[in-house]
């Protein structure tokens, strides 16, 4: 207890081979960072996927932030660490960002907001509710009209796209 009230009590679901939706953000947002250095998140992806294996069912990376959705494989559910490994790489990359205290006593680099929000994926109707939300963010931004006009997504290289549009 922190001033008599209560801290929640967050549990990650304990599913393996789960499918799931992430937000993962910049600690400073507004920027450009992300699509600046793009070669240099997918670097650090590929590295990390390479390692961990785990699919890559939808992908849009926003200036400041980035929406997925990945199917892990079956038996495991470790997608925590597959995000330290992806922002740390990434960060190692960039000049160091302003820090706290706590950036410096935890090694960080002050680039990426700590925590990530996720949502495990229910079923089919979800599945596709998430595949579209990382399809359309960059319209609903305002960067595009269109979600293939915008470079850093993987509606490019997915068929079912022009297939869930129809």
């Amino acid at each position: 207890m922190i001033h008599g009230l209560s801290m929640p009590n967050y549990r990650r679901p304990q599913v393996t081979g789960a499918c799931v939706f992430f937000t993962v953000t910049l600690a400073r947002r507004g920027g450009w960072t992300l699509v600046q250095h793009i070669d240099d998140l997918r670097d650090a992806v590929r590295i990390t996927r390479a390692e961990r294996p785990f699919e890559i069912d939808a992908f849009v990376v926003m200036p400041d932030h980035l929406h997925c959705v990945w199917t892990l494989p079956a038996g495991d559910r470790d997608f925590s660490t597959r995000w330290r490994l992806i922002k740390s790489r990434f960060s190692r990359r960039l000049p160091k960002g302003p820090t706290r205290k706590s950036h410096d006593a935890r090694n960080e680099r002050g680039i990426w907001q700590r925590r990530f929000w996720e949502h495990h994926i229910r079923d089919e109707t979800d599945y596709w509710a998430h595949i579209h939300y990382c399809w359309m963010n960059p319209v609903k931004h305002g960067f595009v009209e269109r979600p293939e006009d915008w470079a850093y997504s993987s509606v490019h290289n997915d068929a079912r796209f022009k297939k869930g549009d129809e």
